[in-house]
């Protein structure tokens, strides 16, 4: 059953705009007895939240829990905090998880269930996706899961991913701090909405905020999240939206976008600074991951001389927990909140691993220096609709399809190709004669037409298919992952040149532009980095739909598209339609033998 969203309106100013800004109440927290009283369908507005008990007790040996303490903003609004620490005379530094998830699991839960993570892996002081107390109390560090405002029995509405949200970590790690146990350093680190958080925070510059670890996180909701491609997508924002509880209510991002899709100060406030962000950072990012581009963007910006990536094919939670990669994040911390000199700074600015097929890898955690790679060469592979091509058994089951090339060069004729916009497909292939290595951002240039609509919704995927035309997914969990990808709106198609490059279309969110009837127009669609081999004798696959394909994925990433009649894809003559490999050469070849 839907909840029965209850919604209020607030005027706020941004920078000179006044925008009406819509919030909606929260799922209450009540205790148990009382949720056992509320008739079952009415309970969706209702979550149970133990309640206020401030103590101070020991959860497993040598830890000790301060439950329920209250901290004050610097607006008067008071939130709530659980504190771990070591049982220990000597100062600690503090690793800080905020997020509106709630600061601990309710009582009778035994422990979080994280999908890739053994049961009893993390312990039950753990918030969701955040640094493990059971872990870090025992090497040294104490731990603080924070209620942000609003959320639990924290007072105020709750701003999601904006400058209050910033501005209250930032207070938050000025209280802290200062407290008699604490050495006078603090770290943010955790996954996902734990990551989102931390450059808000760190953008607004805290005293005693001495590194953050964000793992994978967006950092422009509009571009990254809620409308990828201009394709609104809500509902797993509109589930995500859920998890929050409090007696107040939740800043409403997806009823935001439905009424402003276009960039305004709303949206820019949920930007963070980049440029203010000067602390160590180790970040990461998975190559099949919704969180990829928000990482790699905010890496790429932040002004910071000491930041490292390590950029993996694992999904977020079992690389979070990972024994080896918490080892090496406790290297981090140990680095910047103990100042322990522990040769942290020979690690490589940039690990990545280099996929190949299912599981597998080509390389994991090379070394490189910088993203994109200097030695990058970027190539065009043309889309050519007058040389069809038979179908193979990747083909299997996609329903009305179509297979064209994809060739080195610029076809000299004019053509095109056509699909059902709701049910059909289209695939462009390429054979590689010599092992290719694709690492970086892929660009996609194409010129489309709408037969029987003024709008198109347009799904590109980039997969790797064998020297027998089968396809060769990546598998996350066991699923197979469609390959690297990109989306587009064609009403949203202008380009924001004051962010875009040669090899990075950025979509500037400021125009709707229909199409008219036989128009033809180029579209710039962004293709999510990637890194992945591809052997000889194997194929590239360009696949375009106007729809998402992907089967049997846990996560309910919807679309909704707007598609009518058919989608026409124009190639050769003047229609230079391509994609934009980034090709990385070896570093050394000897004959036969290949040094990457």
């Amino acid at each position: 059953m839907a909840r029965n969203l209850i919604i209020k309106t607030k005027m706020k100013k941004f920078g000179d705009e006044e925008i009406e800004c819509i919030y909606t109440k929260m799922r209450e927290p009540v205790t148990m007895e009382e949720l056992e009283k509320i008739p079952v369908e009415e309970r969706e507005n209702y979550d149970y939240l133990p309640p206020l008990n401030p103590r101070t007790y020991i959860p497993e040996d040598g830890i000790l829990c301060e439950q329920d303490v209250p901290v004050k903003m610097r607006d008067g609004v008071t939130i709530y905090v659980d504190l771990y620490r070591p049982i220990t005379e000597e100062k600690v530094p503090v690793i800080i998880s905020w997020s509106f998830y709630g600061k601990r699991p309710f009582e009778g839960q035994s422990e979080w269930k994280v999908m890739g993570v053994p049961p009893g892996t993390i312990s039950n002081m753990s918030k969701f996706e955040s640094p493990d107390p059971g872990f870090w109390c025992r090497q040294g560090y104490a731990v603080a899961n924070v209620d942000p405002r609003g959320i639990g029995h924290s007072e105020g509405d709750f701003e999601q991913f904006g400058t209050q949200d910033g501005r209250d970590g930032y207070d938050f790690i000025e209280w802290v701090t200062a407290q008699h146990w604490c050495n006078g350093k603090a770290g943010l680190s955790g996954n996902s909405c734990v990551a989102m958080t931390q450059w808000r925070i760190a953008a607004q510059q805290p005293p005693h905020l001495a590194a953050i670890a964000p793992w994978e996180g967006t950092s422009d909701l509009i571009r990254e999240s809620l409308g990828e491609g201009g394709i609104p997508a809500t509902s797993f924002v509109n589930l995500v939206l859920q998890e929050a509880v409090g007696p107040n209510y939740i800043d409403n991002t997806s009823l935001m976008y439905q009424k402003y899709p276009c960039m305004n100060g709303y949206w820019a406030d949920k930007i963070p600074d980049f440029s203010k962000i000067r602390i160590p950072v180790y970040a990461t990012s998975c190559w099949n991951h919704f969180h990829l581009r928000g990482s790699m963007t905010a890496f790429r910006k932040i002004r910071t001389t000491k930041k490292w990536m390590r950029c993996h094919r694992d999904f977020e939670w079992p690389d979070a927990y990972n024994p080896k990669n918490l080892q090496d994040l406790k290297l981090f911390f140990d680095r910047y909140l103990k100042d322990v000199r522990n040769g942290w700074e020979l690690t490589p600015r940039y690990r990545i691993e280099v996929q190949d097929a299912y599981e597998f890898c080509a390389q994991t955690d090379r070394p490189e220096n910088e993203f994109p790679l200097k030695r990058t060469q970027y190539r065009k592979l043309y889309l050519n609709a007058a040389n069809t091509c038979d179908l193979k058994p990747a083909d299997k089951d996609m329903g009305e399809s179509a297979n064209a090339a994809l060739e080195n060069n610029q076809p000299e004729n004019e053509a095109s190709i056509s699909y059902d916009s709701e049910k059909g497909l289209v695939n462009f292939d390429y054979t590689f004669d010599e092992d290719t290595e694709i690492t970086g951002f892929l660009k996609m240039r194409l010129w489309v037409e709408a037969d029987g609509h003024d709008d198109m919704d347009m799904f590109v995927n980039v997969q790797k298919l064998s020297t027998k035309g089968e396809w060769l997914p990546m598998t996350i969990f066991g699923e197979p992952h469609p390959g690297a990808w990109g989306k587009m709106r064609a009403s949203r198609r202008k380009q924001d040149e004051s962010q875009a490059k040669d090899w990075l279309p950025v979509m500037s969110y400021s125009d709707i532009e229909k199409l008219a009837p036989g128009e033809i127009v180029p579209v710039d669609i962004e293709i999510w980095p990637t890194s992945r081999i591809w052997h000889k004798g194997q194929q590239l696959r360009v696949q375009i739909s106007g729809r998402y394909i992907r089967e049997n994925w846990f996560e309910p990433l919807i679309w909704d598209t707007d598609n009518h009649g058919r989608h026409i894809i124009h190639t050769g003559g003047k229609y230079d339609s391509y994609l934009q490999i980034p090709v990385i050469p070896p570093r050394f070849q000897d004959g036969d033998c290949i040094y990457r």
